[in-house]
């Protein structure tokens, strides 16, 4: 199956695709049961971090009655998380390769659980921000890590391909999972247990870790120049929109804008110059890149910014708990798994472009849709018409990977997972700012305004994926 053989290929650092696989067999663990216990470790980190992007937005408005913060104080809870994480994806890598897989996901992993602690300790919403920023640098530590440690546990490509199923399973069922978790914890005890969840479960995966084989190291470039250009430039832009959003034009606004632009032009500047860039520019030559970039981009604007209008509604629009918001994710959440593994077959009989444009379109169909909600509309019936937002990302996330990953040589592969994960977070981010600055000009017009210009970005992807994309 192509979608099957693609996902087999992403891991390890940014340009070390192939490479990696062939490296980490030769440190593929010795000890019996050490493969088993570097997927479960690999499987139950990654299933946490994903779950803290789609649980803590339920608990937002409790967060915000305990500290009294203002809308845009509760974007920055949610942001600084996605941020980071977006930032630092493409050369995390490289850290993983120089130190080790199994070094670098212990380190992030033992980062975040401390985080994670910090957070439900925090005694103001600054704190909990600064908490949250450090559990994102540490999420994008882990995610190419455990990807290594799956390949260096696997020597077989049949085996190694089931391994990262189960990885991308388990990221499924977090986002699925993590708003109905989040509103039982927040409901049933507080918000700060949907971050002190985290702690027994990073304990329990580091434990685990220990029987992991040992990884090998290699000699790896780290971009500092294009690292910090490039979380500049994001921190700048979210800045700006989410405090122009509330306080209009003022000069702090306007600072932060020219800091973006300049940081975003610094970074173009650095990446075509250096002889190894963390993202060659090149890549964006290729239809089968630019696509798949800008649609997981799409996508996750439409989803994770869904996710924070919508938990929102339930509670202060609609006078739903924190538990009852979060049940009416469970439809959405049902098929998003169900989809995610009928999409290689789709791709297999079909083709990318038409699995693509098809869940792009779905997609935007269920922004719309959900333009007729208002406070008095059945919970079934507003449960029902968020479904289509589930299925076209489901759908098309899949298909995406294989694109991007059929589109580059083997040695790519990280490279390419790294530029699609980034996209995707960078997209959720900017929807949170920007659909928070909307929801600050009034709840309900902000929310369809957002709707709006979530679905319009849908299809105007699906369009250009339909003209660049061939038809198999």
């Amino acid at each position: 199956m192509r979608g099957t053989r693609s996902v087999a290929d992403v891991g390890g650092g940014a340009g070390r695709g192939a490479r990696g696989v062939r490296d980490g067999s030769r440190g593929a663990a010795e000890r019996p049961g050490s493969a088993g216990a570097a997927l479960t470790a690999a499987v139950l980190g990654f299933f946490v971090i994903t779950l803290d992007v789609s649980g803590v937005n339920v608990a937002l408005p409790a967060i915000g009655h305990t500290f009294g913060g203002s809308l845009a104080g509760l974007q920055w809870v949610a942001d600084s998380y996605t941020l980071m994480f977006a930032a630092l994806m493409l050369s995390a890598g490289a850290l993983s390769d120089a130190v080790g897989a199994r070094r670098a996901y212990g380190w992030g992993l033992g980062v975040f659980t401390l985080a994670s602690l910090a957070c439900g300790a925090a005694p103001t919403l600054g704190a909990l921000t600064a908490a949250r920023v450090v559990q994102g640098s540490a999420a994008a530590v882990m995610v190419p890590a455990s990807l290594a440690l799956i390949r260096q546990a696997f020597r077989e490509p049949g085996a190694r391909a089931r391994g990262v199923a189960l990885w991308t399973v388990g990221g499924a069922l977090a986002i699925a999972a993590g708003p109905v978790l989040g509103g039982l914890l927040t409901t049933v005890w507080t918000w700060r247990a949907v971050f002190c969840l985290n702690v027994p479960a990073g304990i329990a995966a580091l434990l685990i870790l220990l029987r992991a084989g040992r990884s090998p190291r290699h000699r790896a470039a780290f971009d500092l120049p294009g690292q910090l250009t490039a979380v500049l430039a994001l921190a700048a832009l979210t800045f700006a929109v989410i405090e122009g959003g509330h306080g209009g034009l003022t000069g702090t606004v306007a600072v932060a804008a020219g800091v973006a632009v300049l940081s975003g032009a610094g970074f173009v500047t650095v990446e075509a110059r250096r002889r190894a860039p963390m993202l060659p520019l090149e890549l964006f030559r290729r239809r089968g890149v630019v696509v798949p970039v800008l649609a997981g981009f799409a996508v996750n604007t439409a989803f994770y910014g869904g996710v924070f209008v919508l938990g929102l509604f339930f509670q202060e629009q609609r006078g739903q708990s924190a538990l009852s918001a979060g049940l009416m994710f469970v439809p959405m959440a049902a098929v998003t798994t169900h989809f995610n593994y009928l999409s290689p077959r789709a791709v297999s009989r079909f083709g990318a472009r038409g699995v693509v444009v098809s869940g792009l379109l779905i997609c935007a169909l269920g922004c719309g849709e959900l333009l007729a909600v208002d406070t008095g509309t059945p919970a079934w019936a507003v449960a029902l018409l968020m479904v289509p937002l589930g299925v076209g990302g489901s759908l098309a996330m899949p298909a995406l990977t294989s694109l991007m990953l059929d589109s580059l040589a083997p040695e790519r592969a990280g490279t390419a997972a790294a530029l699609l994960n980034t996209a995707r977070q960078t997209g959720g981010a900017l929807a949170i700012a920007v659909f928070g600055a909307l929801l600050a000009g009034g709840f309900m017009p902000g929310m369809r305004e957002s709707l709006v210009l979530a679905a319009a970005l849908l299809v105007a992807v699906a369009v250009g994926a339909a003209a660049l994309l061939p038809r198999r």
